[in-house]
């Protein structure tokens, strides 16, 4: 009995998260584009995400079943054993002697066939009940698996509730959101026409022309005409609305690949002058190629590699500023879930040098009277409010705007602006990615 596409292409890619050699949405991505049947993708999909999301809890089980110590593993029967216990707690059309069998089988081919015992051995114990998935049955399990300094931060600073939301929340698979290109649609006639391709979706509480998927196919749709549309997170969508460009403006989008806000920015602007910087060529070469199919053509792509923390090579200055900076990326577990594996709590000092370096070069080369946008989709104060208030200390002749200005010019999104007048979304209150900007003005 051969073993199946689907598990052999989660655990491949697992093992691939596991070793440091990549990250799993970018590792899936490359591997749709080689002759994997949708079903088995969307399968794999299912298998690694939720098991980087539950690690933790899948660890816990295992470990009550094991004669040896846990560490004491290879990579390849871990990641065997990980994804087996996965598929036995929250995948109930998965016989459970099919996901056993195929276990055996990867370690096999994997080259760890001395241990096939052990993994038929542990598989074949008392499998882990179904877990109900409500917050009251699930909560210990999703705290499990957190690292304890992670929650232990997010309990100093946003209490202790909060803090288990946001490990419910970021356990959770989270909503596809699809942004129409080119504005906001008639919304009843497209969702017709969505409905009428067998998906299902409802509008978006807070974007505007974006809709979440509630059931259906939808991939063959993002490349179709006839509904020109991304995937894109709310949250994510908002943060170039903020920036308001105009037409004819020059607007600089600084760590612009993979260039999905850029597209937007080109949209508001209509026609203008726009630079994308980057760190990556291979990124920006990527951008290039997708431009004169996502963008309006009246807003030519001006590619820039450059180092943002540094002095920047430009003799003009720019009405518009996006600093939407590298983070650590704890806003969006759901969707990036092995982040909460490979961060270190000394990463947020080293990350917040980084950033307050790019913000302090866009704002050098921001007009008078121009605007800036500083974001993150991290949920740290040490990315976020701690490195705009020490760089603005700094700085003469620049303001952030406060939140009655904001509230003003973005009515429908006032209450995502807190009292200081940032703009904060949160997995475990909005149903988004976790987003942070502030929106910053320099003076005439």
């Amino acid at each position: 009995m051969s073993v199946s596409p689907a598990r052999k292409l989660a655990f491949e890619t697992l093992l691939k998260v596991e070793q440091g050699r990549g990250f799993a949405p970018d590792l899936l991505r490359a591997a749709a584009q080689n002759d994997v049947k949708d079903a088995d993708r969307r399968l794999a999909t299912e298998i690694v995400m939720g098991t980087l999301r539950w690690r933790g809890e899948l660890d816990f089980q295992i470990e009550q079943r094991l004669a040896r110590q846990w560490s004491e593993l290879d990579p390849e029967i871990r990641t065997a054993l990980r994804m087996t216990f996965y598929q036995f707690e929250f995948l109930d059309k998965i016989p459970a002697w099919a996901a056993v069998h195929d276990a055996v089988e990867l370690v096999k081919m994997a080259g760890k066939r001395s241990a096939a015992g052990l993994v038929n051995a542990v598989l074949r114990k008392s499998p882990p009940p179904k877990l109900n998935l409500t917050v009251a049955e699930t909560l210990p399990a999703a705290l499990r698996s957190y690292p304890a300094w992670l929650l232990a931060r997010w309990e100093r600073h946003y209490g202790r509730a909060a803090a288990e939301a946001l490990a419910w929340a970021a356990a959770q698979s989270p909503p596809t959101v699809l942004r129409v290109r080119g504005g906001e649609p008639e919304v009843a006639a497209l969702e017709e026409k969505l409905a009428s391709q067998g998906v299902r979706t409802r509008e978006s509480p807070w974007a505007p022309g974006a809709f979440r998927v509630e059931s259906g196919d939808h991939a063959g749709l993002l490349n179709s005409p006839q509904f020109g549309m991304v995937i894109q997170d709310e949250a994510s969508q908002l943060v170039p609305l903020l920036l308001a460009a105009r037409p004819g403006q020059r607007v600089l989008d600084l760590a612009a690949a993979p260039g999905i806000k850029t597209v937007q920015i080109a949209e508001a602007m209509g026609q203008g002058e726009l630079v994308a910087a980057d760190r990556s060529g291979r990124r920006l070469r990527a951008m290039r190629r997708l431009w004169p199919q996502l963008a309006p053509p009246n807003v030519p792509l001006h590619a820039v590699r450059l180092d943002a923390t540094r002095p920047l090579p430009f003799a003009c200055q720019f009405d518009r500023v996006l600093a939407d900076v590298p983070c650590s990326g704890t806003g969006t577990l759901a969707r990036n879930p092995e982040i909460k594996w490979r961060l270190q709590e000394s990463h947020f000092s080293r990350l917040g040098r980084t950033q307050a370096a790019i913000l302090r070069q866009g704002l050098e080369s921001l007009a008078r009277g121009g605007r800036l946008v500083y974001s993150t989709c991290s949920l740290e104060p040490e990315e976020n409010e701690a490195v705009v208030e020490a760089v603005l200390s700094e700085a003469r002749n620049f303001r952030r705007l406060v939140r009655a200005e904001l509230a003003t010019e973005f009515p429908f999104l006032s209450s995502l602006f807190d009292a200081a007048g940032y703009f904060r979304t949160r997995p475990d209150l909005h149903g988004t990615d976790g987003f942070f900007a502030a929106v910053i003005l320099r003076e005439r």
